[in-house]
């Protein structure tokens, strides 16, 4: 991923902005680390949220804001040294977007700060932190509140499965944080009497044995826990629902825009709005330990009704009412 391709996409379209705090930055550039276990391709809606939510604190990437990205690009084994690589840049603040970035970047510095997002499951339980209200060291950041939204997306698909008994969870058995959100999300089904069939993933070539778990033990829906390893693959799990009529719901509406059916997650705008301030708070002499962590406000029902159809699933008029976006 290169700097400059990352960067030139988006900017032009937000240089012209007016910003009421950016007389008071630009005279000092700052270098802003991005640690990411996944590229984040200028095209994405990632890359110009990012962007979107800089320029709205007033820092616009070759004027007051040099952009320093590292990208794992699959490989989350390569974050450490990537971490590193951002401290030896001397970086002002690293912002990081997945629970082994975050790590990472905990484990690489004790000095420079650290904003940490998605990172899935709770800061406090995964080691980033001891407490959410008083942030230890030199890391706060935005929680995506996954564990607590977990009975929400079992509740939107009961709505849509009512005779919904197994349900199979697809999640990387190799990172901490997604083995949280799925014990979490695990713990609500069971609450609601439904049995939870686990299918824990480490590396691409696990999915084809999850799904044959599914073929001989078929559920009645189908929750995938979103990381790296799973959003990379997310066309396969795509194409078994649909071969299968398997209803799936997912933790962010991006999934629903590419074909899944449905999701209930945070406002991803707004959490990197959130980081985004806390980031300009740090690099006006803030400490990360005395920013709380903070949480998402907003959160979005995504529904796609062409693919509700090919599965042969109506979905309820009060699911529809109360859905942000709906797919036809």
């Amino acid at each position: 991923m290169k700097r400059r391709e990352f960067i030139t996409s988006v900017a032009s379209t937000i240089t012209a902005w007016p910003f009421a705090g950016l007389a008071q930055t630009a005279s000092k550039v700052y270098r802003i680390g991005l640690l990411s276990s996944r590229p984040l391709p200028p095209e994405s809606s990632v890359g110009a949220a990012i962007l979107r939510a800089f320029a709205r604190h007033g820092y616009i990437p070759d004027r007051n804001m040099v952009l320093e990205i590292r990208a794992g690009d699959g490989h989350p084994e390569r974050l450490p040294q990537l971490a590193k690589d951002l401290v030896a840049s001397n970086v002002d603040v690293i912002l990081t977007f997945s629970f082994p970035a975050a790590m990472g970047a905990k484990n690489a510095t004790t000095t420079i700060p650290i904003v940490a997002t998605l990172m899935g499951g709770d800061p406090v339980a995964t080691g980033l932190t001891k407490s959410l209200s008083r942030p230890s060291g030199n890391i706060t950041g935005v929680s995506d509140m996954a564990i607590e939204l977990a009975p929400k997306r079992l509740e939107l698909l009961k709505d849509m499965v009512p005779t919904l008994h197994t349900i199979a969870m697809l999640f990387n058995a190799g990172d901490l944080g997604m083995t949280l959100r799925y014990q979490g999300a695990a713990d609500a089904a069971r609450t609601m009497g439904v049995r939870v069939q686990p299918l824990g993933v480490r590396e691409p070539d696990d999915f084809g044995e999850a799904f044959a778990s599914m073929v001989r033990d078929p559920p009645d829906a189908l929750l995938m826990v979103a990381d790296e390893l799973t959003f990379l693959n997310r066309q396969r799990v795509y194409e078994f629902a649909a071969e299968h009529r398997l209803p799936t719901t997912y933790e962010l509406e991006n999934f629903v825009r590419d074909g899944g059916l449905s999701s209930f997650g945070p406002d991803v705008g707004e959490i990197y709005d959130r980081a985004t301030d806390l980031i300009d708070h740090i690099l006006k002499g803030a400490k990360p330990a005395d920013l709380p962590f903070e949480q998402p406000t907003r959160f979005h029902v995504s529904i796609n009704l062409k693919t509700a159809k090919a599965l042969g699933i109506t979905v309820p008029a009060s699911v529809i009412i109360r859905a942000d976006d709906v797919i036809e």
